[in-house]
């Protein structure tokens, strides 16, 4: 299905069965002896748990909902109609393909028409798509997405620039190299002039 035609995604998908705590444990359990070592030596005895704890942080924005962080807005702008743009918000990701991780910064920014929202929420609706299992053309396309339909702005933007480690630490083992991937709607997308507004404060040092 076209992402343009879907509601922006929000929480994990309906009737998903979660495995208990225990099966997760035993899965790693699993996988360490399956890449060749013992899970019950000394170093590795507490590696599930650990495994666990970390999966329920990295992965924690199948718990959220990212459009009710923009629930809440201001009306009193006082005619601001303008560009609105978070810069260089931390972007902590896991690829959907290898488990590998992906890090980088997300660049966001909308043109208010009657309201604004507060800051961190923007950072905040980043933070819960990114801590799900991604690739970044799709993160960087629920984040416009979620912003257009809560705010209804005059257009959106998003641009991300991210490193890849299941490029970098397997496969091809190319370091140093990023991903850029951006959306626009509204005027971002119409209007070349904003367009390159917003992508010359992205550049911006």
């Amino acid at each position: 299905m076209d992402l343009a035609k879907k509601p922006a995604l929000s929480v994990a998908p309906r009737g998903l069965r979660k495995p208990t705590r225990e099966q997760a444990l035993e899965a790693v359990r699993t996988l360490l002896a399956w890449a060749g070592d013992d899970p019950d030596r000394e170093g590795l005895v507490e590696t599930p748990r650990r495994v666990v704890e970390a999966f329920d942080e990295w992965f924690s924005g199948y718990a959220e909902d990212p459009g009710k962080l923009l629930g809440k807005t201001f009306e009193d702008v006082e005619g601001y109609d303008d560009i609105v743009m978070l810069r260089d918000i931390e972007v902590e990701s896991h690829c959907e393909h290898h488990m590998a991780p992906f890090l980088g910064k997300a660049y966001v920014a909308y043109v208010p028409i009657d309201r604004v929202v507060g800051i961190s929420k923007l950072a905040r609706v980043v933070e819960v798509f990114a801590r799900r299992l991604q690739n970044q053309e799709t993160l960087t396309r629920q984040i416009a997405q979620t912003i257009e339909a809560g705010l209804a702005p005059r257009g959106v933007a998003v641009l991300i620039d991210a490193e890849h480690q299941c490029m970098t630490t397997r496969g091809v083992h190319h370091r140093h190299v990023s991903t850029i991937t951006t959306n626009f709607t509204g005027v971002f997308k119409t209007d070349q002039a904003m367009q390159e507004r917003f992508l010359n404060f992205c550049s911006r040092k």
